[in-house]
């Protein structure tokens, strides 16, 4: 897939518009989770993450091994699926793993925890999308306990090689096994959309153009 094409292309809602087509109705993260700016989008495959509560840290916790080894092995165009069961003292997300996973050409980082550092990470322009904004440390607080096996982020399942993409609107999560043709389809709603638009522009009714193209 070309993901810059898919980026400047496609949006949150006709995605998830596609996704409804095909009967896939819980797709879209509930509310909460936002994106440090609303001009950022986040588009590539998941990397996911679990994070566990923790209340310490010594040598045998170790709380940054496992986190350190993922950011460490994303891919081009993966992005880092951060799951932290909403426990907003858990900030799993800061300026130097941005930094880290920008060199590797990393497509961002979606979490339901918290990110710290936002203005940094604001001018390198890095799509991070989170569920708090916060200063606390993941230390001491919470270790990520295991990467690359399904979980649950904001209502939706999510697993490592699944679609990701992320706008002002929201976050929709896509099963790797229907990735290439909801993108197919989705960008056929695109060229659609983009008529009814063009009809809309000219004066047609709304009526006129839905009865057309059962576009709204």
């Amino acid at each position: 897939m070309d993901f810059q094409k898919l980026k400047h292309t496609l949006y949150s809602a006709v995605i998830s518009d596609t996704l409804d087509s095909m009967g896939y109705l819980n797709q879209a993260l509930s509310p909460g989770i936002r994106p440090l700016d609303d001009n950022m989008v986040l588009c590539g495959l998941a990397r996911v993450g679990i994070y566990m509560k923790i209340y310490h840290d010594d040598e045998e916790v170790n709380v940054y091994e496992h986190e350190i080894a993922l950011i460490d092995s994303l891919q081009f165009n993966e992005v880092a699926v951060l799951l932290c069961h909403q426990h907003h003292d858990i900030a799993p997300w800061g300026e130097l793993l941005s930094t880290r996973s920008k060199y590797l050409q990393a497509a961002g980082c979606l979490t339901d925890g918290s990110v710290r550092d936002v203005k940094k990470i604001r001018h390198m322009n890095f799509p991070v999308f989170a569920g708090n904004i916060g200063p606390l440390d993941s230390k001491y607080r919470g270790k990520l306990m295991w990467y690359d096996i399904p979980g649950k982020i904001h209502g939706v399942n999510v697993s490592s090689g699944d679609f990701v993409f992320g706008d002002v609107d929201g976050v929709v999560i896509v099963p790797q096994e229907i990735t290439a043709d909801v993108v197919k389809k989705a960008l056929k709603k695109v060229e659609e959309e983009n008529r009814v638009r063009g009809m809309l522009e000219q004066g047609i009714s709304l009526s006129k153009a839905f009865e057309e193209h059962g576009i709204l």
